[in-house]
């Protein structure tokens, strides 16, 4: 793959992964609610290298063809993030220090990520929509290769964003208390909003 491809692709895909969503949400409050927020982004990485999978054995197309599935996977996504919306509003914040551990622990942080981003059909479209654009399937590399390349950038800028938004989440409000209940709240309420509207989606289609 030539490198006016990837840099075209890695461009699209910044807009994308920095259009704030789910993601951003669940890393804003781990980064408010837990020591590290390196347990957070893996959950969230772990989704997109499930993807990842799919896409390269090709079962995505399979997959985003077939409207049951397409739905069982949205209303599943949906659920899931009214769920932890729900318990991100009903448990007060807690600033964890360096010394601290929060109730939670690393592995089910990380299950946690890996179901926000594993469940959400945005995603699955994401790899078969986007992708194909950017995928020459008349010579030069394997698609499946060229397929991991570009899995392989976004994953990276996924990581290097929600990283950065879980650590300044938790630096800049670190001494503001009110603020960072009003935050937190404000991410519990985002993931119940994106889950009803995944759910009318589905509904009405």
């Amino acid at each position: 793959m030539d490198t006016i491809t990837l840099t075209a692709f890695l461009g699209v895909d910044l807009l994308l992964v920095l259009t704030p969503g789910a993601d951003w949400a669940f890393a804003i409050s781990a980064g408010l609610r837990e020591r590290s927020v390196v347990p957070a982004v893996a959950g969230l990485i772990a989704g997109y290298v499930g993807y990842t999978l799919l896409a390269i054995a090709g079962l995505v197309v399979i997959v985003a063809s077939s409207p049951a599935v397409l739905t069982v996977l949205t209303l599943g996504g949906a659920g899931y993030l009214t769920w932890l919306g729900w318990n991100v509003l009903r448990q007060p914040v807690t600033l964890v220090t360096s010394g601290e551990t929060s109730g939670t622990s690393r592995t089910q942080t990380m299950l946690k990520g890996a179901g926000i981003s594993g469940l959400n059909p945005k995603a699955l479209l994401l790899y078969f929509s986007l992708f194909p654009q950017f995928i020459n399937t008349s010579g030069g590399w394997p698609v499946a290769a060229q397929t991991g390349l570009l899995s392989a950038l976004h994953i990276a800028a996924c990581a290097v964003v929600y990283a950065t938004v879980g650590v300044l989440a938790r630096t800049v409000l670190k001494t503001r208390p009110s603020a960072a209940r009003t935050v937190t709240r404000a991410s519990g309420i985002l993931m119940m909003l994106i889950g009803a509207f995944l759910f009318a989606e589905r509904l009405a289609a």
